[in-house]
């Protein structure tokens, strides 16, 4: 069975710094491209950032390059979101993405496994 357990959220000043973890399970020989995306209400979920089963990232969203990194530890199997600087609208429920397949894409429909997700507030 495919998990994905996301930590890390909460509420921050702008300016301030979070560090976003998904736990995610081994599945031994499969290739997938992982990912953070993120959703407010009332708007469609956004890639946030994606990386490669070998840690190569493969984009990140306009507005947070410079300020998130994204990293992934293959042998304790967590994925992380590095968010510094920090803005109002960087709020929103972060969620974490795992997809079995080569050519890793940033859309939403082309990721099979989901985590529950962990809220992130920014306020100026």
């Amino acid at each position: 069975q495919v998990q994905l357990v996301e930590s890390g959220g909460g509420s921050v000043q702008a300016g301030g710094s979070l560090r976003l973890s998904c736990a995610y399970s081994d599945v031994p020989f499969r290739i997938d491209c992982m990912g953070w995306f993120r959703q407010v209400p009332g708007k469609v979920r956004e890639a946030v950032a994606g990386v490669t089963n070998g840690g190569v990232v493969t984009y990140y969203v306009d507005d947070v390059k410079g300020r998130f990194t994204i990293s992934r530890d293959n042998i304790k199997n967590f994925l992380y979101l590095q968010m510094n600087s920090l803005k109002s609208e960087d709020t929103g429920m972060y969620y974490c993405a795992r997809a079995f397949r080569t050519g890793c894409s940033s859309k939403p429909d082309n990721m099979g496994f989901w985590g529950q997700g962990t809220q992130v507030t920014v306020s100026s």
